[in-house]
């Protein structure tokens, strides 16, 4: 997407934010302006634009950022490919698992699971190998991909 900070209706980090928000991932966008300053520069990026640029511009310059958003999305898909893979994964968690897979990709033990849920730290065990199995994870780490994967979705 290329788009310029100011347009009628909508600025161009409040765009940015709600695109971010609606597609659920970040797709490349690009953004122009002619009033640029350190301040909005920062905005833009922290609001996850690839690019800032100001105008005027050399036509290169637009291309080239252009190509590299290309090639962004041609890696994009199997992200989101993954994502959509884990989080269907994901809907066939029990609520308990469910509960489980949460605290685990929080980072809590086995023990501090079994105390916040009322259960056996064994009875846990069991709940946490029937998720990384539903979840296809080979390791926690992996788990934990999957958790800020779909988490970012």
């Amino acid at each position: 997407m290329l788009t310029d900070v100011r347009m009628p209706h909508l600025d161009g980090v409040e765009l940015v934010r709600r695109l971010r928000d609606l597609r659920g991932h970040r797709w490349p966008v690009i953004v122009m302006t002619g009033h640029a300053d350190v301040p909005l520069a920062v905005q833009m990026m922290k609001a996850g634009v690839v690019d800032f640029i100001e105008k005027p511009f050399e036509p290169n310059r637009i291309l080239d950022s252009v190509r590299g958003c290309i090639n962004a999305l041609a890696s994009l898909r199997p992200e989101i490919e993954a994502r959509e893979a884990a989080a269907a994964r994901l809907a066939t968690l029990t609520p308990r698992e469910r509960q489980v897979f949460d605290a685990l990709i929080r980072g809590r033990s086995n023990k501090e699971i079994a105390l916040d849920l009322d259960i056996s730290p064994r009875t846990v065990e069991i709940f946490r190998a029937k998720v990384m199995q539903k979840m296809q994870a080979d390791s926690l780490s992996a788990l934990v991909r999957m958790g800020l994967r779909i988490g970012d979705a």
